[in-house]
């Protein structure tokens, strides 16, 4: 098992780009690196009977997740350092296997794709019960809550970008005796902190913003629960969901440039929100940082930010979206989001997406790239 289970102390106050540079360092000791090692290795030499905190074997522990799962527990203001797992749908099945067998899960209907299914078919074997809601209606999601085990929450969700109340949200679960798990991939915790909103335990596709770069697989959860993370650690262990060392080392390397990606990122998504706006070929922006949006007074009170994903509706239908992203020239026609690169996707391209999601609905990850670069690719695009 990991031997970190106290997150080291750093100074106080330090904010939120500060430690994504500062977390995770090795001690300050004569001639010692900068930069963490790679350990590679399957096993760790030991006589003895075998204790708690011993190394032991690699499914159990690596010296290099440690740094990265100090860090992404520093930025989470958790009390406990992180656990990372081998994909972020890995840490999503974590979390979905704290709901006792016969258990009801309360989510939105539109969320991560990979969690819809995953839930879908734990229900379908009978393991849990689902009910789906809209989880920017406040009232709706706490009806909803009655006799439930689990709330999980994301907001923005993916990709309809409905911005859900999660203190209130959290309160009521609480009230109702759930747990609440947020997936914050979307924001960071440069944008929102669920932990300190009321959530109990925070997932990450890790493959996305925290890294950065779209070269690695990866997940996260991270709660300041001692008993729910050692239930996420045994699931992690006993069921091989860990990650390689040198991705977990390019994932920390990633996370130190993470402040100037979502600052650079989330400024060109509210400059290219407010353009699309009054282009003839949109029907429809979605971005929570929009005055007009559905989302926006509640973004503003609980969100350091809007974030960089934002949503068109372009006129002409699912043909129409398609030609959009066939003609693009620098914003990248693929799935994901959160690289440095911008990606487009028509979301209802992927079978399993709801169908309450429009099909003209094209998803938009802003990454660094100049502004006008970025606008004039996407305003040649609709035009043609």
């Amino acid at each position: 098992m990991s031997t970190a289970t106290e997150p080291k102390r750093h100074a106080a106050n330090l904010s939120a780009e500060t430690l994504v540079v500062s977390a995770g360092r090795p001690e300050r000791t004569p001639d010692s690196a900068v930069n963490p090692p790679i350990v590679l290795t399957s096993t760790f030499h030991g006589t003895g009977e075998t204790r708690d905190g011993d190394r032991i074997y690699g499914r159990y522990s690596n010296p290099t997740w440690e740094p990265f799962e100090e860090a992404l527990g520093a930025l989470e203001n958790a009390e406990l350092p992180a656990l990372v797992y081998s994909s972020g749908l890995a840490a999503v099945i974590a979390a979905l296997s704290l709901i006792p067998t016969g258990g009801t899960l309360v989510m939105p209907r539109h969320s991560y794709q990979g969690s819809l299914l995953l839930a879908a078919g734990d229900a379908q074997n009978g393991r849990i019960s689902v009910r789906t809601v809209d989880i920017a209606n406040t009232a709706e999601v706490i009806e909803a809550l009655d006799g439930a085990a689990m709330l999980w929450l994301e907001s923005p969700t993916n990709p309809m970008l409905e911005v859900a109340d999660i203190e209130a949200l959290s309160a009521a679960a609480h009230a109702a005796g759930a747990i609440v798990v947020a997936d914050n991939t979307f924001s960071t915790p440069l944008v929102t902190r669920p932990l300190d909103l009321g959530a109990d335990v925070v997932v990450h596709s890790v493959t996305k913003y925290l890294s950065g770069h779209s070269d690695v697989v990866l997940g996260a959860a991270v709660t300041s629960d001692p008993e729910l993370r050692a239930q996420l650690l045994t699931y992690r262990s006993l069921h091989g969901a860990v990650g390689g060392p040198f991705e977990v080392w390019l994932a920390l390397r990633g996370l130190r440039t993470l402040a100037l990606r979502v600052e650079r990122s989330m400024a060109t998504a509210m400059d290219l929100a407010g353009r699309l706006q009054q282009h003839p070929a949109v029907e429809n922006v979605r971005y929570p940082g929009l005055p007009g949006d559905p989302g926006h007074a509640r973004a503003a009170g609980q969100m350091n930010g809007f974030g960089s994903i934002l949503c068109i509706e372009v006129a002409g239908g699912a043909a129409a979206a398609d030609a959009v992203t066939e003609k693009v020239g620098l914003w990248l026609p693929a799935t994901s989001l959160g690289g440095v690169e911008s990606l487009i996707e028509r979301r209802r391209r992927q079978p399993a997406e709801p169908v309450s999601v429009p099909e003209n609905l094209l998803r938009l990850s802003v990454g660094i790239e100049n502004v006008e670069d970025l606008w004039n690719d996407l305003e040649q695009a609709l035009a043609r």
